[in-house]
């Protein structure tokens, strides 16, 4: 099982930035699939960015031009900059790595890190 570990949440003012981290334990990280995901009080989880191991992203419309995810294979970690905060970014947002071998998905989720974006 792959140890997950996400960090950088915090208290921002709106217009704000935060970079988030996601460290990830375990060899083949760069085999690895990563993505963002984040869930604000009473909704469901949504995903936020993603990047694949071949260095592919896609990245949900809230937060186009604002957000940007990448990763250093060498620190096992991915990164998500978020710019521009505003109030409705606030949330849980969390890590989940991903690798697929021989047909089967092997799936791990942090335990989240706190963003909040408030006056």
């Amino acid at each position: 099982q792959v140890h997950v570990v996400e960090s950088g949440g915090g208290l921002v003012q709106p217009g704000g930035s935060l970079r988030l981290s996601c460290a990830a334990s375990g060899s083949s990280f760069s085999l690895k699939d990563i993505g963002w995901y984040r869930q604000a009080p009473g909704k469901q989880r949504e995903s936020v960015a993603a990047i694949t191991s071949g260095g592919s992203t896609n990245y949900a419309d809230s937060v186009k031009g604002r957000f940007t995810i990448s990763r250093d294979n060498a620190k096992n970690t991915v990164y998500l900059q978020m710019n521009s905060l505003k109030p409705e970014d606030t949330a849980v947002y969390y890590c989940n790595v991903v690798l697929w071998r021989y047909n089967t998905k092997y799936s791990d989720w942090g335990q989240g890190t706190q963003v909040t974006v408030s006056s």
